[in-house]
């Protein structure tokens, strides 16, 4: 019979085992809770809905695993945040694991959170980074009152870069702490705020595996150390977030206005279509007359705020300066003007209308040309004339073009990456005293007459290519000046107060002011270019522009019949007779024209205009190709063009377009050139601006972009 103590010791023993067993079955046993992330978050209900998920995963004991499934464009910065740190807290406790499905700023922001991260091959990774919406300017009542400059708006404008990179600095460091070793990328690439695929984001260290849910969740139970489990979805069947009807199709910055007045700050991708803001246009009032004239009649985006401190500093020097909204009124008050600004039109300017802006300028005018690629200055209607780029419409006129896009420096900035600093100058007097300017979301500026460069290592959003950017010009032309800049903001408080922004708008303000406008007949008298003689031997040394790309070329007039060009990449004779150009050869090819193409009809004078039309046998490789050319070209005005070596000449600015055509082997190749060089009689071309686009079968291939400018005249 076994003893009462040794059946106590049994039951005992048998107690023990089966509190054993138990035990081990709660620690290999357990659920996996899924915590779905889907949509914008953008209320507090969307971060108090996260938040209670994940709260309750972290406190019941039979979770002993969760997995995000992310699938979020991201949101409101501080809800993002709230969703981040609450899931940070759960990883401290148990695994957590991420699925993103779609993980884009915020989204991403929160899957930093976790231990291990999953996507798929085509899922949406990364833009890191910030939006933000500014603080507004502050507009006084009298009925509503204020005890302190910022009570309405909260931030100091400048000072809101600085917040919007710590922001930022926020954000990038969760990236580098939750990765850890795995994070290939740099953090100047996490900077560029790109969006990756998912294999992308694997290569980059974004992600850790390509897979799907269930192997998130078979990872996640593995970390746990579980052998048995059960998944549970996680919801609140009572609670709906606020913003779940919300798409990346329906959230624009309006709506995000309406549920966070500015300013506010966004851990969120919208697609760049929804970034404009109705809100933040500029109400118009056009009124006034004066010696600088302000055009609006092309649905200008300008105001007395946008150039208030120019027109202060005008006010200085006793300039009056009025806005003048149609063509009819500026047209009437533009004899008796000294300065004309013509900044962020909406629409183009007619022909007509620049023939009467150029006539000003060289009767000694100053034309301030101001482009802005922010949607504050170009607005839908902007938009919408994007490929006839309205500003270009003039500025074209004056050797100068404005760049789509805008400029930015991921690695020396003014608070956020498009503010840039500009520290090289020609020797203008536009920037005398300027060591640094500051320019705030700026276009690059083609001409040239470049006065001002980014720095090296500069990006263009367009080109998505570093380089030297010029951001301003300065063009002599006839007896006045013209000036384009690629930024307008410098020209408002408080942006006008950093760095020497200042102090070039006082240069650039008296420049204006000292300014001497000819009467209409004073200017034409001797509008006139001779044909230039120069002797045989003589050498001419231009710089190139090609592409991005700078090197020398040489001109030499070798005999009245024969002229040679050399550059670095290959040399061409030019041959001519009586009647004009009649073959060149280059490299092994060579081209004899039907009939001479005519050189101008010198004398020029202003609406000179000439065509021709031919054909040509081209000669390539041994194999001969029939063609034909046909060009225009016509005297457009006259302006004073200096020289790199300082010296300045007068000339006629001839605008031209020129199609080649032949066939080849079946397949039509087609060359458009279009442009304008500029002609004097001292030095024959002086400046050649030229844009030429490549086709084959209708097919474009591919746009270059040349300017070559006089460096040295070398006469025998």
């Amino acid at each position: 019979m076994v003893s009462k103590r040794a059946l106590a010791l049994l039951i005992a023993a048998l107690a023990v085992a089966s509190l054993a067993a138990f035990l081990t079955y709660r620690r290999f046993t357990g659920t996996v809770a899924v915590i779905e992330v889907k949509g914008y978050i953008l209320t507090d209900e969307d971060a108090d809905y996260y938040t209670e998920l994940l709260l309750r995963a972290y406190r019941d004991d039979w979770v002993k695993a969760v997995v995000l499934v992310v699938d979020s464009f991201g949101g409101s910065a501080d809800y993002v945040e709230q969703v981040y740190f609450n899931a940070k807290q759960v990883k401290q406790k148990k695994p957590l694991v991420a699925l993103a499905v779609n993980a884009l700023s915020g989204g991403y922001y929160v899957c930093a959170a976790a231990d291990y991260i999953y996507a798929h091959p085509t899922s949406l990774i990364g833009s890191i980074g910030v939006i933000a919406i500014a603080p507004p300017l502050l507009v006084p009542s009298e009925r509503v009152l204020e005890t302190g400059a910022y009570k309405h708006t909260g931030f100091s404008r400048l000072q809101f870069f600085s917040d919007l990179s710590r922001a930022l600095e926020s954000f990038v460091s969760a990236v580098e702490e939750g990765r850890g070793p795995r994070l290939k990328a740099t953090r100047e690439e996490l900077l560029e705020a790109r969006v990756y695929l998912g294999r992308e984001a694997l290569e980059l260290g974004l992600i850790d595996q390509l897979g799907s849910l269930q192997h998130a969740i078979d990872e996640a139970a593995r970390r746990a150390g579980l052998l048995s489990y059960t998944v549970v979805k996680l919801n609140l069947s009572s609670t709906l977030q606020s913003s779940a009807g919300y798409t990346w199709q329906n959230v624009t910055v309006e709506l995000l206005e309406s549920l966070h007045p500015p300013p506010a700050v966004y851990y969120i991708y919208i697609p760049a279509a929804q970034i404009a803001s109705p809100g933040a246009q500029v109400q118009f009032n056009a009124s006034g007359r004066g010696r600088v004239l302000i055009d609006l009649s092309h649905g200008n985006r300008v105001s007395w705020w946008s150039l208030d401190a120019l027109l202060a500093e005008l006010v200085r020097r006793n300039v009056s300066a009025g806005f003048v909204s149609s063509w009819e009124s500026l047209r009437s008050e533009l004899p008796n003007a000294t300065a004309l600004v013509v900044a962020a039109p909406a629409r183009p300017y007619n022909r007509e209308e620049v023939d009467e802006i150029e006539s000003f300028v060289r009767r000694g005018g100053v034309l301030l040309l101001l482009y802005d690629p922010s949607y504050e200055y170009l607005g839908a209607e902007g938009f919408s004339n994007l490929e006839m780029a309205p500003a270009n419409s003039v500025a074209s006129r004056f050797g100068v073009t404005f760049a789509y896009g805008y400029l930015y420096n991921n690695r020396e900035y003014y608070g956020i990456y498009r503010n840039i600093y500009v520290r090289e100058f020609a020797n203008s007097s536009l920037f005398a005293n300027v060591s640094t300017m500051i320019l705030f979301t700026a276009a690059a500026v083609r001409s040239g007459s470049a006065v001002a460069w980014a720095p090296e290592g500069t990006y263009s959003t367009a080109a998505e290519t570093p380089g030297r950017y010029a951001v301003a010009a300065v063009v002599r032309w006839g007896n006045g000046t013209v000036v384009a800049l690629g930024d307008i903001s410098l020209f408002s408080e408080p942006f006008c107060r950093v760095e020497d922004n200042s102090i070039f708008i006082e240069n650039l303000a008296s420049l204006i002011a000292n300014a001497t406008v000819a009467k209409e007949r004073e200017a034409r008298a001797e509008e006139k270019v001779e044909r230039p003689n120069l002797p045989v031997g003589t050498v001419k040394i231009f710089e190139v522009r090609e592409d991005g790309e700078v090197y020398e070329l040489r001109w030499t007039l070798v005999s009245e019949s024969e002229t040679l060009v050399e550059t670095p990449y290959g040399t061409t004779r030019y041959f001519y007779t009586e009647k004009g150009l009649k073959a060149w050869e280059s490299d092994g090819t060579r081209c004899v024209y039907d009939d001479p193409l005519p050189e101008p009809p010198f004398p020029l004078t202003r609406g000179s205009s000439w065509s021709y039309s031919t054909g040509f046998t081209l000669t390539l490789g041994g194999e001969s190709y029939r063609g034909s050319i046909t060009g225009r070209e016509e005297v457009e005005g006259f302006e004073t063009v200096t020289a790199l070596d300082g010296r300045s000449y007068f000339c006629a600015r001839v605008r031209f377009e020129i199609q080649e055509s032949f066939v080849a082997r079946g397949v039509t190749v087609l060359t458009t050139t279009r442009g304008y060089y500029c002609v004097s009689s001292e030095a024959g071309t002086v400046k050649q601006s030229q844009t030429t686009s490549h086709a084959q079968d209708s097919i474009r291939l591919r746009v270059t972009y040349r300017e070559i400018v006089l460096k040295e005249l070398r006469r025998p």
